[in-house]
């Protein structure tokens, strides 16, 4: 991916144009950063669209395939329960887009540890996420940590992944040990998969 210094910019007036659009734009050689981040906040939040992915558990967030871009990308929705959060992780040198479609999310972002990984992470800086906007970020920008702070409200994002990846390293804050983890679907295209219960809670 790369960013362009003039795009031609599209607008997704809903989930299934929003699917459209962006199997158009990674059909091309080359894709923009720019585009893709306007095209998923060009599209508002509708949940009679994306209801019916969002399977929420009691104990921890969950990843819901919508599509899969035909291997180019994957299209989620993960579900934050109120005070569900991910672990310090990376993007294992994918592109990440995250658009807020109900509540809030905390972002904060963190330096990448020092080779010999012990001692305090440092903190980049922090940031809330209201809905409709959209956030991204890929190795280079640094590591973070996704959360839902509320303690009333639930959250729902939808998150792009390009290219699609099925694990990740998670970074403990204190130490800076990373630990790699796989990451499986809560559930895909609407109905919940076999493997749900086995879902680790680092995995956004």
């Amino acid at each position: 991916m790369e960013q362009p210094v003039q795009t031609e910019m599209w607008k997704a007036r809903s989930l299934e144009e929003l699917v459209r659009i962006l199997h158009r734009l990674f059909a091309e050689d080359k894709v923009s950063v720019e585009e893709v981040q306007a095209l998923m906040e060009s599209y508002e939040s509708n949940p009679e669209e994306w209801l019916q992915y969002a399977k929420f558990d009691q104990y921890r967030y969950t990843r819901n395939l919508v599509d899969n871009g035909n291997g180019k990308f994957n299209l989620m929705i993960l579900c934050w329960g109120e005070g569900h959060g991910s672990s310090i992780h990376d993007h294992t040198d994918s592109h990440c887009f995250m658009k807020i479609l109900q509540g809030n999310l905390k972002e904060t972002l963190f330096e990448w540890p020092e080779k010999k990984g012990n001692g305090e992470m440092t903190k980049k800086s922090e940031r809330v996420l209201r809905e409709n906007q959209c956030a991204y970020i890929n190795d280079s920008i640094g590591l973070h940590r996704v959360e839902n702070i509320s303690h009333t409200e639930s959250a729902v994002s939808l998150h792009l992944y390009s290219p699609p990846f099925d694990s990740c390293n998670t970074f403990d804050q204190r130490t800076g040990h990373k630990h790699k983890v796989k990451m499986t679907f809560y559930s895909q295209f609407g109905e919940r998969t076999l493997c749900a219960t086995a879902v680790p809670q680092e995995n956004n």
